[in-house]
């Protein structure tokens, strides 16, 4: 099989196929990585998001971006606030700004309300206020995804495309995933199959700071989440197995799948609690070790 790694949003993607990409195609995968960075990213000054937080105004996104909203906008309604995308001024609050300070400014706060001065639908955010849009909690799902569809568009039904534990897998034989300990990244807690869908997890452990600080929020009050130290979700699509991991963290599994079940599929989720135990679906308990 051949690989082809490359730096992305912060992290290592791998993209694995069958044949070989061509450099055509290779290029074509990294600018659609810089593409995307130059509109959503928080930690680049000439950003579009970047720009919010500037000022007030109105943006034009790309298209992706209504996808995100109706995303978002679910979210945002199933767990009561919980997720919500202008959770980027509570994050830089407790240190992870643009310049990874990782040190806290002030006492964990609140992200603005959804449409109180921050409106975004379909392809248009305005603000009559500055904001700091995070799409953290599916955005890098959602790159999966779009470097998903650059490669089936050229010709390669058959890959996995694998952003740091983001993965989206199709057309090839089923891939066994180990989950990763929430403590010891070197060990995993269990095995799972993935055949032709995305898998994603969300743990505190990866960007963890100071006296407990990690980036998975409870927006309603601006601080971590201590109650649980991972995540794992499946879906059709990596961007919304993305945001259902990050939204296990502040919402019952139950809840989320039965939000996001379609007619041909229902999630698949896990969760890891602080004291040890863990929750989900027989899919993942079931790969678990004893």
């Amino acid at each position: 099989m051949e690989s082809f790694t490359f730096e992305a949003i912060g992290t290592l993607f791998e993209v694995r196929t069958d044949e070989p990409l061509g450099d055509a195609l290779e290029w074509a995968l990294l600018r659609e990585v810089e593409r995307f960075d130059w509109v959503w990213s928080r930690f680049r000054p000439d950003s579009i998001v970047a720009q919010m937080r500037a000022g007030s105004g109105r943006w034009d996104l790309p298209s992706e971006s209504s996808r995100l909203a109706e995303l978002y906008a679910r979210l945002y309604r199933v767990t009561r606030g919980a997720v919500n995308p202008w959770v980027g001024s509570s994050l830089e609050r407790i240190g992870y700004g643009p310049g990874y300070e990782l040190v806290p400014s002030g006492a964990p706060e609140p992200a603005p309300l959804w449409d109180d001065d921050h409106q975004w639908e379909g392809t248009a955010v305005v603000l009559s206020r500055p904001g700091v849009l995070d799409i953290g909690a599916a955005g890098k799902g959602l790159l999966v995804d779009l470097l998903g569809s650059i490669l089936a568009e050229a010709g390669h039904p058959a890959f996995v495309v694998d952003g740091s534990g983001d993965i989206l897998h199709a057309g090839l034989a089923p891939l066994r995933v180990g989950l990763e300990h929430p403590y010891h990244a070197d060990q995993a807690i269990g095995v799972v199959e993935l055949d032709g869908a995305a898998l994603c997890a969300s743990s505190g452990n990866r960007r963890a700071w100071g006296d407990g600080f990690h980036h998975l929020l409870d927006a309603r009050t601006g601080a971590p989440v201590r109650s649980i130290v991972a995540t794992w979700a499946t879906a059709q699509d990596a961007m919304t197995a993305d945001a259902l991991a990050t939204a296990l963290f502040v919402a019952p599994g139950e809840d989320l799948a039965a939000e996001f079940a379609t007619e041909s599929s229902v999630p698949e989720w896990l969760q890891v609690f602080a004291d040890g135990h863990a929750e989900g679906t027989p899919f993942f308990m079931g790969g678990l070790f004893s």
